[in-house]
């Protein structure tokens, strides 16, 4: 019984009949509802309901919201569910009675949708007037009518087009009106009765649906429930939390999208980046960048969600590529993040330091106007990559020219940026490695003040430059502050740094007990995560044992040493580190070939490890005057990649004194014995990352 207005104002009705509307307009205006039920009814043979529900959308549609939430009040929804469900439940029983049963569904459908319809405008009449609350009971009764009245479902073929309008317009809007009402955890269940329900919904108002409802669970500040073990189908996944529902529910949009019932929608995507990012799963994330069709993303904008994706993962040779590609003088040569992001890319690494000054001088040139609060951080990395480059510098001038200017850049980047946390490390960090300890201590007692001590690698720093200053008691006390302050599964770090502390307070047995705890430690995490969790957040058990079996050897315990070297075998059978605490062993007990065998092992798998330079040079060392070059070739490459080794500057000044170069020598005694007095009980590197 669809309305269809004429030029002339005439209502004319699906079933054929039709009335003059202006007479029932004038009733209406003169508040007459009964009369014009009436008229209707009469004139257009219709019931109660269908009367009062097509009087209430003329009034609706004339703008007159509350006189059409009057007329909408009368409708008795139940008594036209109990007298419509028969008619629309029954199936056709046979082929000669089809045609008269598909006759009475198409009169029932028509019926069924002015009285819903109705009741939909009522609830939109609610919503005008500010009763969302009010307006979502309204909706959510029609879908609840609904499915009392198609008890199979709403049939796909022969349904009545307006019926179906409505009932889409319905499950579309339920859930916003929960969300205005400030109902979430409702809207939540709308959501999932709206996909999971047989609704006969298009592919477009499943999609809308879909994107509002991904929206709700990654931004709504709600925490969903599973679903409902009715609503769970058998051998379907059912989502643990909102991320992995909001996950599945983007890859059934993309999904769609690859098939083609949808058109392109860059919000999916990024949706999409965000669910992953916090997921930790960037290896996922760079696959669907990847499988989106050219043409559809910006190339430029995909490069650089790729390179984000592989740094995320370690992979960065393969991001700095990506970001070549990006900045090439036919793209963007001139974009400031991927610029920054380049730089900040080679900052990581030493080989690619002077590719990164360049992207920060290009970066520092660029940022002005609305891009001027970025200087600073093209500064800070300017910063970060001299200070990498100072460390592989050929000689004595370029490194100090490299160090000082790190620090100009520094201090200018803070002098911008005031409190800025990153720079308050990075500044204590390159202070730290240039032997400038008590600025050092400053800027990273101001670190910790600056973020509440709620960065561990901080705590760690300060403790490092306390151990340079032979401070070791202070230095624990801050690393058992730190413990107290730091969650379980990242005191890690923090326990080793302890035990490298006892032992150099010439407390062995104490510094073992340390790494007990570090085992134990290890042993948790491995019970509670398995090998599921990501290399980053777990504790290196490699490193634990390696570390154990150090200070074993410092303390001449060689069968406690090859247990712990046993124990990292099984984790890591080639490693130059486990290589050179055997030759360490084999050189302790006078086995001068197997001692040599095992540091030319180690140097094998790792050509810049630079304890076995020079332990393999101590060796040479000692076998005389013959052998002297060569060892002196050892400890010079070493010094290259390690200029703080105090052991090779200890024997490089040894081969110098028995080369009769007593000058060099001196020099080099003086530079060993420095550094003995301010070495920290770790290298700085360790915490860099």
């Amino acid at each position: 019984m669809r309305l269809k207005g004429d030029d002339d104002g005439t209502v004319v009705l699906a079933n054929g009949l039709s009335v003059k509307a202006s007479d029932d307009e004038v009733k209406l205006d003169e508040g007459d509802i009964q009369e014009a039920e009436s008229s209707l009814r009469e004139g257009l043979s219709l019931n109660y309901e269908e009367a009062r529900a097509l009087l209430g959308r003329l009034e609706y549609q004339r703008g007159n919201v509350e006189a059409a939430l009057r007329v909408f009040d009368g409708i008795d929804l139940q008594a036209a569910i109990q007298r419509l469900q028969p008619a629309l439940s029954e199936k056709p029983s046979s082929k000669r009675n089809r045609s008269r049963t598909e006759s009475l569904h198409s009169v029932s459908q028509h019926a069924a949708s002015l009285v819903l319809e109705a009741i939909y405008l009522k609830s939109m009449s609610l919503l005008k007037l500010g009763k969302a609350a009010e307006a979502a009971q309204e909706c959510k009764s029609v879908l609840d009518a609904v499915e009392k009245m198609f008890q199979h479902g709403i049939p796909g073929m022969m349904v009545d087009a307006k019926l179906q309008e409505t009932v889409s317009k319905a499950v579309e809007l339920l859930p916003e009106l929960c969300k205005q009402a400030g109902h979430n955890q409702e809207a939540l269940s709308c959501y999932r009765r709206a996909l999971l329900s047989h609704w006969n919904l298009d592919d477009e108002c499943c999609v809308r649906i879909q994107k509002k409802f991904v929206v709700l669970l990654l931004y709504g500040g709600v925490e969903a429930t599973p679903p409902s073990l009715a609503a769970q189908t058998d051998g379907a996944y059912v989502p643990k939390n909102n991320l992995e529902e909001a996950i599945l529910l983007l890859m059934m949009l993309l999904k769609k999208w690859w098939l083609g019932k949808t058109r392109w929608d860059p919000s999916v995507m990024e949706h999409f980046t965000f669910a992953l990012s916090l997921a930790g799963q960037t290896s996922v994330l760079a696959r669907q960048f990847e499988e989106i069709l050219p043409g559809m993303y910006p190339r430029c904008d995909r490069w650089f969600s790729l390179a984000l994706c592989y740094h995320a993962e370690g992979q960065n040779e393969a991001a700095l590529n990506l970001l070549r590609k990006f900045l090439n003088k036919n793209e963007c040569p001139n974009d400031l993040p991927a610029i920054l992001f380049a730089a900040k890319i080679c900052s990581e690494d030493s080989l690619l330091a002077s590719e990164g000054v360049e992207y920060a001088q290009r970066a520092i040139a660029n940022a002005h106007g609305v891009n001027k609060h970025l200087r600073a951080v093209g500064l800070r990395y300017l910063g970060l990559c001299l200070g990498k480059l100072g460390k592989i510098a050929f000689s004595d001038q370029e490194r100090s020219c490299c160090q000082v200017e790190a620090l100009k850049a520094l201090d200018e980047a803070i002098a911008q940026e005031g409190q800025n946390s990153d720079l308050l490390f990075d500044l204590s960090f390159e202070y730290a490695v240039q032997y400038n300890s008590n600025a050092a201590l400053r800027f990273a007692k101001e670190f910790i003040d600056a973020t509440g001590g709620s960065i561990s690698k901080g705590w760690i720093l300060l403790a490092l430059v306390l151990s340079a200053q032979r401070r070791y008691l202070e230095a624990e006390v801050v690393i058992d502050a730190a413990i107290e302050q730091t969650a379980k599964w990242e005191q890690g770090p923090l326990l080793r740094i302890k035990a490298k502390l006892k032992a150099a307070q010439s407390l062995p047995m104490e510094a073992v007990e340390a790494y007990r705890l570090l085992l134990a430690l290890v042993q948790a995490q491995r019970k509670s995560f398995g090998f599921l969790r990501s290399t980053s957040d777990r504790i290196n058990e490699f490193e634990v044992w390696q570390g154990l079996a150090n200070l074993y050897s410092s303390l001449s315990h060689w069968r406690d040493v090859e247990i712990c070297l046993e124990k990292a075998k099984m984790l890591k059978p080639f490693s130059a580190a486990t290589f050179h605490v055997q030759g360490s062993k084999h050189e302790a007990h006078g086995e001068t070939l197997e001692a040599s065998a095992s540091y030319f092992n180690a140097l094998s798998l790792d050509l810049s490890h630079v304890h076995c330079k020079v332990s393999l040079a101590s060796l040479l060392w000692k076998r005389g005057s013959k052998a002297l070059p060569v060892a002196r070739t050892f400890l010079t490459d070493a010094l290259k990649v390690e200029p703080t080794n105090r052991m090779a500057w200890y024997y490089l000044g040894m081969v110098h004194r028995d080369e009769r170069r007593l000058l060099e020598a001196a020099d080099c005694y003086q530079a060993a014995a420095m550094l003995e007095e301010s070495d920290p009980v770790e290298s700085y590197s360790s915490i860099s990352s």
